[in-house]
């Protein structure tokens, strides 16, 4: 008892409670603010009335150790006090055997001293002590002995409720709280559920702030249970509070944010309910239960969208296997979307549905279960129009529902130049199922419609091949025509080769009729180039005056001298002149007209230093 503390033998002494220390209404310390105290009554306080003491020990939680009517202790100590104030004194002048006097006092008022803890130490022995409004009868003579015994006595009244807990845990045993995926009851024997009394009132009292629209922060909890009638330790209340929340009693809050599993680790939790940086930030009230109703619904939608069946009945537990499928469906949403930017693929609507992002998001159990419930047939619609989506992306579908898409476009950008009555049908009937919202069940026609339409398509584009490669030779025939007559032939003649060989190439191997229909403008514009080329080349020759053997130029089956170095060539063809790629003639005057309107463009494109070569 030496630091005021009642070490309670219970549990290996985890409870220990502090006791103010009084002598005749006197505080021995300042600052004493504890529950129970041990109050000396000497001789001094002139009390001795059986009744006052019974009732001083009952009201005042005080343990009263009424020492005997003896003040041989209390002269001792006065006695000491007054040598001891002598010793103080400056009386150095006034006497002159002060040293020799100072030290006989000085051995005086140890004895004294001395004295005074021997009578005391049997004035205590033989001291009366009253607890909980009665004398004690207690038999051992130690005085330690004596009052440790009844302060256990008044702790036993003052602190009647720390019987609640029958069980001691620690944080150990509340992580296994969190880790416990079945939440099976910690058992005290054969006595059922542990610290059930302490649980009730630990529920009863946040249910009481609840109903006072208070939220109760782990703090005041703390206070609450801590002092009488309880007594509990911090590992107590610790405890106690998480099982509450694992058993979903109590709803907790974190700077005005639901704090649950979905949204917080098991770990960060735990630090939050047994952290002392966070006791007043962690605030709870008692929670709304779930309906049997809203767990049926929930697992219904469950089986329906992810094809999985629990057997949870934890309302927290059943929660959290939603939001952890929702989450990987998510996911999975997530990456077919991306496969929408590349083509129009069915189900966009569907995949791009934000209600599982939004039942993932739900701050609080209460508000998750209510919009399961909300929801249910929006959930049940997409189960069944997510299903054929999944079976899309990870079939052959995606694969046929491809190459239709990529014949459409080749047609698309060639239809200007197709008229097929058959194959607009064809098409029209790949673009219906194209088009469709849920074309899965019409996608298996398409192979036969595109084995149609490449038919179709490969007899039309073959027609239109045969021009397209005519108009090559004849460019390459007439730039190797002219190029025959050039000094450089051997130099150039096997590259001009290869230009239209590439061209030729590559209008073959050509699958899109708006693209094959350009290899002739393509091989008219090498030409024309490869001509420009020659013209330069023949204009630097004469200039140098370096050219030998035949340098005259070609333009049909003309044979014409090289051209002065004053005179510069200009090839045009035909289509740059008459700007029309055909023309209606219908009499006389219609040929008159176009005659005179091709002599207005051909006097145009003279100069008086240019020769102009027309090229067909």
């Amino acid at each position: 008892l030496l630091d005021n503390r009642y070490q309670y033998p219970k549990f290996n002494g985890r409870y220990a409670f502090r006791f103010n220390q009084t002598v005749d209404d006197r505080p021995y310390k300042a600052n004493q603010n504890n529950d129970i105290g041990v109050h000396i009554i000497t001789p001094a306080a002139d009390i001795e009335d059986e009744i006052t003491l019974r009732m001083m020990s009952g009201q005042g939680k005080e343990v009263l150790v009424v020492l005997p009517n003896d003040r041989s202790f209390m002269d001792e100590i006065q006695t000491y006090l007054k040598i001891e104030k002598f010793l103080r004194r400056n009386t150095t002048s006034a006497l002159t055997k002060y040293e020799s006097i100072k030290d006989a006092k000085r051995l005086e008022m140890r004895d004294r001293a001395s004295n005074a803890k021997l009578y005391l130490t049997e004035a205590l022995k033989e001291a009366a002590i009253y607890v909980n409004g009665d004398k004690a009868n207690i038999k051992a003579k130690d005085v330690s002995s004596r009052i440790n015994e009844a302060v256990g006595r008044l702790v036993d009244t003052v602190y009647h409720k720390l019987s609640y807990i029958d069980a001691a845990f620690s944080e150990s045993d509340i992580r296994r709280l969190f880790d416990s995926s079945n939440q099976m009851n910690l058992k005290l024997g054969d006595q059922g559920e542990a610290n059930v009394h302490a649980l009730d009132d630990a529920l009863q009292y946040i249910q009481r702030q609840t109903q006072m629209h208070m939220k109760t922060s782990m703090k005041t909890v703390k206070d609450y249970f801590m002092k009488a009638p309880y007594g509990f330790v911090e590992d107590d209340v610790d405890w106690l509070i998480a099982k509450l929340f694992r058993r979903g009693d109590l709803t907790f809050y974190m700077n005005g944010a639901q704090v649950s599993l979905i949204n917080k680790s098991k770990d960060e939790i735990i630090s939050y309910i047994t952290k002392k940086q966070y006791q007043e930030k962690l605030m709870m009230e008692q929670r709304t239960r779930i309906s049997d109703r809203e767990k049926k619904i929930c697992r219904d939608v469950m089986k329906e969208l992810f094809h999985v069946s629990t057997d949870f009945d934890d309302e927290d537990q059943m929660m959290h296997a939603f939001v952890r499928n929702a989450q990987n469906m998510v996911n999975d949403l997530d990456r077919l979307l991306v496969q929408y930017d590349y083509a129009k693929y069915p189900g966009k609507k569907t995949v791009s549905d934000g209600l599982l992002t939004m039942i993932c998001q739900a701050e609080s159990t209460t508000e998750f279960y209510k919009n399961i419930q909300r929801y249910q047939d929006d959930f049940l619609d997409f189960a069944d129009y997510y299903e054929p989506i999944r079976s899309f992306f990870k079939g052959e579908q995606k694969q046929i529902f491809d190459r239709a898409i990529r014949l459409m476009n080749i047609y698309e950008d060639s239809k200007t130049y197709i008229a097929n009555e058959k194959l607009e049908e064809n098409v029209h009937a790949i673009e219906d199922i194209l088009n469709q919202q849920e074309p899965y069940n019409n996608i298996p026609k398409l192979p036969e419609l595109l084995e149609t339409f490449m038919n179709l398509y490969n007899a039309i584009l073959d027609t239109q091949e045969a021009p397209v490669l005519e108009a090559i030779r004849e460019a390459e025939k007439r730039v190797i025509e002219v190029l025959s007559t050039k000094p450089y032939k051997s130099e150039k003649e096997a590259r001009y080769h290869q230009y239209f060989a590439d061209l030729y190439d590559q209008a073959q191997h050509c699958h899109n009729v708006s693209s094959l229909r350009s290899f002739a403008d393509k091989a008219n514009a090498q030409k024309m180039r490869l001509l420009n080329e020659m013209d330069k080349i023949d204009a630097e020759l004469a200039r140098r005056g370096s050219g030998g053997g035949n340098q005259g130029g070609q333009d049909g089956n003309r044979d014409t001298p090289l051209n002065p170095p004053d005179k510069k060539k200009v090839n045009i063809g035909i289509r740059d002149v008459i700007h029309t790629s055909s023309w209606r003639l219908e009499s006389q005057a219609d040929i008159d007209q176009r005659i005179a309107e091709l002599k207005k463009q051909l006097e145009q494109q003279m100069r008086e230093d240019t020769i102009v070569n027309i090229e067909f």
